[in-house]
């Protein structure tokens, strides 16, 4: 219109850019370029999609505390508006709130997740358990339906056909798939396999988001045999693959890296059989000439070689041993008339003391000995039993018979009176009185 002012370039701006910011948008696109280089006062990254191209800038206080970290590739979801660099003539979308979105969440919580197993030890390289050489039972926990269990079993019975195969058949995709892998790894558990064979075929993020469960992860980690994990394509990493004890890129690589080759066997067991053969041969040989040095030594054609020597140093003994007894015995001989005389003296001087006390002691028994007193001139006077003794004439009636014990014998008498003595008759009348 003819009436309407002229603006300059500025004001043109200006306009633009108030007239930008009045309008609040979500927007949901792929980082394609991202610039956070220290001492910026915002983060500057690009989001696109199939047919357009986004400039974003977010203040870097506000991307901090988003705690987002920008890559290229990542899906996010932005809300903000658009604004204008007046000095340049850019717009650009000014971002308030930074979030990621589809397959850049599931990321970021796989890579959370991750970290805190990590942390926990359960990636430590040296909790992974080494493989059978030679296993006896393979089992394999996989999709009965899919693409994995043919290229498992087409390499299993080409490289190893030894082997007894276990297949456990589970869910490997949905929101069931976790539980069905966990009870998988159990069954084969107690089927007591040696080896494990954790597989399926590619696909999308989302498709293999079972094998991220912490479910499984720490399933895997309880197993008592080695799992080996072969799960979508090279490029593809679950969590699964890192708590393995092997993690191969495909599912043939699985089966390949726990079935040796029949050749490989064949191979190995003659080039063992061929070493096998010239190390018998060498030992044969070895002992061979050990056993011609043995009987070409003197101690085997001449033994008086070896028994010489003891036979003279025995022969000196016997000697010395002739010469030792005759002076041994004269010595000791001498030593036994010794200690007997010494024994003889010691002996009557021991005796002197107790035959003296004897004889003390017999001379004093044979003082109080009643037949010394009847020596002297008494006698002692006993009932006519013989036994009773009379001490008094009290109770002697006349004409009682008693017998009178005399030193030399015994007298049978006839009482014809008694008498009291005098001494005896006071006390009584004193006694009376």
């Amino acid at each position: 219109m003819s009436d309407e002012r002229v603006l300059s370039v500025t004001e043109a701006m200006t306009a633009a850019k108030r007239a930008l910011e009045g309008v609040q948008l979500r927007v949901v696109g792929e980082v394609s370029e991202f610039n956070d280089k220290p001492g910026y006062k915002a983060a500057y990254f690009t989001i696109c999609d199939s047919g357009a191209a986004m400039s974003c800038m977010m203040w870097r206080d506000e991307y901090r505390a988003s705690g987002v970290a920008l890559a290229c590739g990542m899906l996010v979801e932005l809300t903000g508006y658009f604004s204008a660099y007046v000095p340049k003539g850019r717009m650009q979308f000014m971002v308030r709130t930074l979030t990621p979105a589809g397959e850049g969440q599931l990321r970021l919580q796989v890579a959370a997740l991750a970290r805190r197993l990590e942390v926990e030890g359960l990636m430590r390289p040296e909790r992974r358990r080494p493989l059978p050489a030679y296993p006896q039972r393979i089992a394999v926990v996989t999709s009965p339906r899919g693409k994995a269990i043919h290229d498992v079993l087409r390499t299993l019975s080409r490289r190893y056909p030894l082997a007894e195969l276990l297949v456990a058949g589970v869910q490997v995709e949905g929101a069931d798939a976790p539980s069905e892998i966990v009870r998988g790894l159990r069954v084969v558990a107690e089927a007591e396999a040696e080896v494990v064979l954790l597989v399926r075929g590619g696909g999308s993020y989302e498709d293999l988001m079972p094998f991220n469960s912490e479910d499984v992860a720490r399933a895997i980690v309880a197993m008592p045999m080695p799992v080996v994990t072969g799960i979508g394509h090279e490029p593809d990493t679950s969590i699964s693959d890192m708590v393995a004890d092997l993690r191969a890129s495909t599912p043939t690589a699985a089966a390949e890296a726990v079935a040796p080759s029949v050749e490989e066997v064949r191979s190995r067991l003659r080039r063992e059989s061929r070493l096998l053969v010239r190390a018998l041969a060498q030992h044969v040989q070895s002992a061979s000439h050990r056993l011609q040095r043995c009987a070409e030594r003197r101690i085997f054609s001449e033994p008086l070689v070896m028994l010489g020597p003891a036979s003279q140093t025995l022969d000196v003994l016997e000697m010395a041993l002739q010469r030792a007894l005759p002076a041994r015995l004269e010595r000791d001989a001498r030593a036994v008339g010794t200690y007997r005389q010494r024994l003889a003296t010691l002996g009557a001087r021991m005796l002197e003391r107790p035959s003296s006390a004897f004889r003390l002691a017999a001379a004093r028994l044979d003082d109080l000995s009643p037949l010394a007193i009847l020596g002297r001139g008494y006698a002692v006077c006993f009932a006519e039993d013989g036994r009773t003794i009379i001490r008094s004439v009290v109770g002697v009636d006349h004409d009682s018979r008693v017998r009178v014990r005399v030193s030399d014998g015994t007298m049978n008498c006839s009482v014809e009176s008694t008498e009291m003595s005098e001494s005896e008759t006071s006390r009584m009348d004193r006694t009376e009185e």
